[in-house]
């Protein structure tokens, strides 16, 4: 490829409005800095044309001297290089022609271009295309710098049959950086610590930021600042590196312990895009405050014989940082302690001085202290603290009379025991002294806890003695029992001692040994059977066991002992097959020694062959020491019977009550009911109003008495032969002659319902306002009564309101 006019095989056509084309219009856009091996923007065409001139000069001058060298000339090929292709990231006129490749190798129209490589087939893909009739490069997406900086491609030219006309061209596109992206902090809280009163130029923190710009151009070049708030001051801040120093002095924890500051970082060299992030920056303390005593003088009280005990604090105040080293203090009892009776220590959480009983006070040998306690840090002052006097503050301690308690001369007080033992049996005496000296004091001894019922305490005296009968060693845990004693003075208040009581039951060989196993069996041939005792009682009353056989049994049998518990009974060697029965006596080793006499049961058969008796012997074993199989079946035959009779029994007297219960209720079942729905609100009330109508007696000015016509009326309830009054009287007293009169004559009368009488009427005690109901009985006479007013009565007075009405 070569560029004019010059004989080569391929020629580099740049493009107007391209990197290789118009140096002078990328100056114009002022994008990028001109590169190294770029020429000033101005001198573009000159340097273009110098270059070419160049080029065909060095091909003229190597044909000349090859025409001097040789004979025959020949024509040297010469590859045109090309310089990259620059172009600024986020271009956005797509597509973007970069620049347009010919060869003259071929007539035009019959050349094929194509390029390869990153940005083309390769990821990533499809950025350029390339023309392939005209060889026109071009930019078909935006770049982003930060992605690929460059792009390095192949470029071919073919014929159309596909073969290379031209060795491939590199083509390289450099992508030129802009300024599209913020720097970025690491951290948005960037944290430090510094000591208070630190010297100036001391290092506190550095912040970082990242761009991700071009590192070679000023969109990367970053400059730090600090923006406040007040007190950022005191601290500065490197514009290049980001370190963070103390600025001057001043710094104080006492009257700031913290600061917040807000830091900027700016690329362009602090032209640019900005970002901001915070520095928190905390200020160390250092011990540059001494305590002091919040007052010269306490006074405090003791309690007499206590001791662990807290008796009064001392308040101290420190400026420095709380529950720092710093800020704890440490108190010294200098004087008025001869004893050492004192201490007094630091309260991590409050700093004040805990004053505690090391040693119980008495209150006849000394009853007032006066204490001088000093107070300092735990660590040493900084050197940059103010020098001041030790201080000190005067505890006045007064101590208070209080009743001593007594105490147990013995304790724990021991006593022995029998198991066994007979109640009021004396087992120890317990003693116990009152150390107040000043007044006669008498003790009482009680329990602390439930004593157990076989034992008791003499209040008085202390004595301790059975109360009922010991129980056997082997309930008592190792043997011993152990309770706790109380001890209480008459003193106002009474003070307690407590005392451990330990009482230690001792063995007694009171139970025999017993024979195990009483049953067994052995073979005839060479047999033994292995015999052992158990006994109730513990070591020593109980094993090594003795065995030997009674009087009544025979002695052709033997006992070997292959041990202290074990004993080994063989037959003779012509004992007969069957059951035998042993008398055997077992004596313990203990004092003095109990023995037994126990049968035993010993079935003899023939072994088989492994060693083990055959079936007839287990058979006759079992026949005469328990119940056969068929005993067994009858017993559960008659108890499955006699369950089945009670069912049927239970049965039949069920059906029996269902049928008479029935039957009853059949007879007089509506008579029943009847009474049920007539009668179910027993003694009537307010609520049975099914035969009267309450509502006239209730507001009588609301309804004129009726002058019914024809006979009298009369109650529902009452028997026929009974007629009711033939007036109401207006006056409360005759009212409640007659309420008592119908209430006695129900009363009286066996045929009326149970209905009560006063509550139909429903008096409550008030003179009636309805008037007199003799207007009743006197209607005859009164033809003109009008009745119209029945109509609003309700359905009950219908009736009547149709043969009276108009």
């Amino acid at each position: 490829m070569c560029c004019l006019s010059q004989p080569a095989e391929a020629i580099l056509a740049p493009v107007p409005g391209t990197a290789a084309s118009a140096p002078l219009e990328r100056s114009k856009a002022s994008r990028a800095p001109a590169t190294a091996n770029q020429p000033p923007p101005k001198m573009a065409p000159l340097f273009w044309l110098s270059t070419c001139l160049l080029a065909t000069l060095a091909v003229q001058q190597d044909a000349c001297g090859a025409s001097r060298s040789r004979p025959a000339t020949r024509r040297v090929k010469r590859a045109w290089v090309i310089p990259p292709i620059s172009l600024p990231e986020n271009h956005r006129r797509l597509p973007h022609l970069l620049v347009q490749i010919k060869s003259d190798k071929q007539q035009p129209g019959v050349v094929v271009y194509s390029i390869k490589g990153p940005g083309v087939d390769e990821d990533p893909k499809d950025i350029f295309s390339i023309d392939n009739r005209s060889g026109k490069v071009y930019l078909n997406t935006v770049l982003d710098r930060e992605k690929h900086d460059r792009f390095r491609l192949k470029a071919f030219a073919l014929d159309l049959g596909g073969v290379p006309l031209e060795d491939p061209t590199d083509l390289e596109i450099v992508v030129l950086d802009q300024n599209d992206n913020r720097p970025v902090f690491q951290r948005d809280v960037f944290t430090g610590h510094v000591v208070e009163g630190a010297e100036p130029g001391t290092f506190v923190l550095k912040a970082e930021a990242t761009d991700a710009d071009d590192p070679e151009t000023d969109n990367a070049a970053l400059r730090y600042s600090i923006l406040g708030p007040e007190g950022a001051e005191l601290f500065a801040i490197n514009e290049l590196s980001g370190e963070i120093q103390v600025a001057r002095d001043g710094l104080d924890r006492e009257v700031t312990g913290s600061y917040n500051l807000t830091l900027q970082v700016a690329d362009m060299a602090g032209e640019g895009l900005t970002t901001t992030a915070t520095a928190a920056i905390y200020v160390e303390d250092v011990n540059d405050n001494p305590p002091e005593f919040m007052s010269e003088e306490f006074r405090l009280e003791a309690p007499e014989n206590r001791q662990g005990l807290e008796v009064g604090r001392v308040t101290v105040q420190d400026k420095d940082q709380p529950g720092s080293p710093n800020w704890l203090a440490k108190f010294t009892i200098l004087e008025g302690d001869p004893r050492g009776a004192f201490s007094i220590h630091p309260d991590p959480l409050t700093n004040e001085g805990v004053i505690s009983l090391v040693k119980a006070l008495d209150y006849e040998e000394q009853n007032r202290y006066e204490l001088l306690v000093s107070v300092q840090n735990q660590s040493p002052l900084h050197p940059s603290a103010p020098e001041a006097a030790q201080a000190l503050a005067t505890v006045q301690l007064q101590v208070m009379d209080a009743n001593e308690p007594p105490f147990f001369l013995d304790n724990p007080c021991r006593g022995r025991v029998n198991e066994g033992a007979a109640g009021g049996t004396e087992i120890t005496l317990l003693r116990a002294r009152d150390p107040d000296t000043q007044q006669a004091q008498q003790l009482r001894y009680l329990q602390a806890s439930e004593l157990a019922s076989w034992l008791q305490v003499d209040p008085e005296s202390g004595r301790v003695e059975v109360h009922q009968k010991v129980p056997s060693r082997s309930t008592f845990l190792g043997g011993w029992y152990t309770t706790q004693i109380l001890a209480v003075d008459n003193g106002i208040p009474p003070r307690t001692a407590t005392g451990t009581l330990s009482v230690e039951v001792l063995e007694v060989n009171d139970h025999a040994p017993s024979l195990f196993p009483t049953t067994g069996s052995l073979c005839r041939e060479g047999g033994a059977l292995v015999l052992s005792a158990t006994d109730q009682d513990l070591a020593p009353h109980a094993g090594p066991f003795h065995f030997r056989f009674g009087l009544s049994s025979a002695h052709n049998w033997t006992l070997s002992h292959p041990n202290e518990t074990h004993v080994l009974l063989q037959p003779p060697t012509d004992v007969a097959e069957g059951l035998h029965v042993l008398l055997l006596l077992v004596r313990d080793s203990g004092i003095p020694p109990r023995a037994r006499e126990q049968l035993l049961n010993v079935s003899v058969c023939a072994c088989s062959q492994w060693g083990t008796c055959g079936a007839q012997a287990a058979a006759t074993l079992g026949a005469r020491a328990g119940l056969s199989l068929g005993a067994l079946l009858a017993i559960l035959c008659s108890a499955v019977l006699l369950l089945l009779l009670v069912l049927l029994v239970a049965g039949l007297e069920h059906s029996r009550r269902q049928a008479l219960r029935k039957g009853l209720l059949g007879a007089w079942q509506d008579d029943l009911r009847d009474n049920i729905v007539n009668y179910d609100e027993q003694g009537g009330g307010e609520e049975d109003q099914d035969a009267y109508d309450l509502s006239q007696l209730r507001d009588p000015d609301l309804f004129r008495p009726p002058t019914p016509r024809g006979k009298p009326l009369r109650r529902r309830d009452a028997p026929h032969s009974y007629a009711l009054p033939q007036h109401l009287q207006r006056c409360p007293s005759d009212i409640e002659d007659f309420i008592n009169e119908g209430l006695e004559a129900a009363d009286s009368d066996p045929s009326v319902p149970p209905y009560d009488t006063a509550l139909i009427y429903d008096y409550e005690g008030a003179c009636s306002a309805s008037g007199s109901l003799s207007s009743i009985l006197s209607s005859l006479g009164d033809e003109d009564q009008d009745y119209d007013y029945l109509h609003e009565w309700g359905p009950r007075f219908q009736r009547l309101a149709e043969l009276y009405g108009q």
